[in-house]
């Protein structure tokens, strides 16, 4: 029994022994594809609405070396993402999360959309107005008619001068 009861403690060591060197450290093109993804779910503070993958500015490179060094160290994703908005605020993050603050964010296109689309309904199943058409009388279309005569007039008398103006310039020259 003693015999069973050693070889049992010894196996029990030799794992212990064992998971730490089967534990593996991600390499080089690990962190960097992680990184990779962090970054475009991160936005750059200084910039406008560009991930930090894809900003030239120092901030951004700050937070891509931040996010690697956090990686590299064994964060997850998730914890990486959350000690940037931690450290930086809700604005670091691309897409922000739905909670009371950002409801009008979330929710303001949609009701806009539906106002537009209901205004939209309603004027066009509106009944055209009726206009009624009034006739004129006598004496407003003898009016009319004169006006009307006078206006043709004075246009083919312009006409008529600018023609004769162009003769005249086309003579000269």
């Amino acid at each position: 029994m003693r015999v069973i009861l050693t070889i049992f403690v010894t196996l029990i060591i030799s794992l212990f022994m064992v998971f730490p060197a089967l534990a593996q450290t991600p390499s080089e093109a690990e962190i960097e594809l992680r990184a990779k993804e962090v970054g475009q779910a991160l936005r750059c503070v200084v910039c406008q609405n560009q991930p930090i993958e894809e900003s030239d500015a120092s901030l951004a490179q700050d937070m891509r070396k931040l996010v690697r060094a956090r990686i590299r160290n064994g964060d997850s994703n998730e914890e990486v993402i959350a000690f940037m908005r931690d450290r930086y605020g809700d604005f670091v993050l691309l897409k922000p999360p739905m909670q009371a603050n950002t409801y009008l964010l979330w929710f303001a296109p949609a009701v806009l959309l539906g106002f537009f689309l209901f205004w939209y309904v309603v004027r066009v199943r509106r009944k055209p107005a009726n206009i009624e058409t009034q006739t004129l009388t006598d004496d407003e279309l003898k009016r009319f008619n004169e006006l009307s005569n006078n206006q043709e007039m004075q246009g083919s008398e312009r006409q008529g001068q600018k023609i004769q103006g162009q003769k005249i310039q086309g003579h000269d020259t």
